[in-house]
């Protein structure tokens, strides 16, 4: 039976403590977060400042995104709630030399605590692992200041992606653990930015990760159908 308890789900926590050991290998289980970590940072620092400001990664796991997010000059903090994941996160980083804050809490009670204290909230492939998404993007809205710059990626729901991202990718190529993904906790991209929009964010853009097996190449691009990234920005109060 799956448990959940402050919008956690046991189940999906199990799972990435399972695989927590392998989060850092290139070639590994992880290797599409390693792959596409320089397009989605490429896309962040294109939309918004690193160098100097202080940046919240919500669901940083092994530290990935947080650890390169850092060596562009921010002031990292990443949560997570899967102890073991965070524990390779702060031994990777005492080998790397970066800098990053990790906590083991959820968004929601990291907002009650640190409400419009980043100039930077990061959310990405996080929001099909939760039992309610919307709660984290609320939350999202809280941590970041007036101003600021929020960024959500998951995944999109429609036959196109259940072929793709969980026939193709953890079935036929084996680009992921097979049981990553459950196709009725994939979000549309209308329904991410009304949850957004009713938080107080405005939608900045978005753009479309793609996969091209025969080049084995992840690209961007305007198609929105499988994996897809949302800028948001909290409106200045003044």
């Amino acid at each position: 039976m799956t448990v959940t308890q402050h919008n956690v789900d046991d189940a999906e926590i199990s799972r990435f403590e399972a695989l927590a050991s392998r989060w850092w290998d290139p070639a590994g289980d992880f290797r599409p977060l390693h792959e596409i970590n320089p397009l989605r940072l490429d896309y962040i620092r294109q939309r918004a400042t690193l160098k100097d400001s202080s940046v919240l990664d919500i669901g940083c796991g092994g530290g990935i995104l947080a650890e390169s997010m850092a060596v562009n000059g921010a002031r990292v903090t990443g949560i997570d709630m899967a102890e073991g994941t965070l524990a390779v996160a702060r031994l990777h980083q005492a080998e790397s030399g970066t800098n990053v804050d990790y906590h083991k809490t959820t968004a929601e009670s990291f907002a009650s605590e640190h409400a419009n204290d980043f100039d930077v909230v990061t959310c990405l492939e996080m929001l099909e692992h939760v039992p309610e998404p919307m709660k984290v993007v609320a939350s999202c809205a809280e941590l970041v200041r007036p101003g600021g710059d929020v960024f959500i990626s998951t995944i999109n729901r429609n036959p196109k992606s259940f072929l793709f991202a969980i026939v193709g990718a953890e079935y036929l190529l084996r680009l992921l653990p097979a049981g990553t993904h459950q196709y009725e906790k994939f979000i549309r991209p209308s329904e991410l930015e009304a949850w957004a929009r009713h938080a107080g964010l405005e939608l900045r853009g978005s753009i479309g990760l793609h996969y091209n097996p025969l080049t084995r190449e992840y690209s961007l691009g305007d198609n929105l159908d499988v994996n897809y990234l949302m800028h948001f920005r909290r409106p200045d109060d003044g």
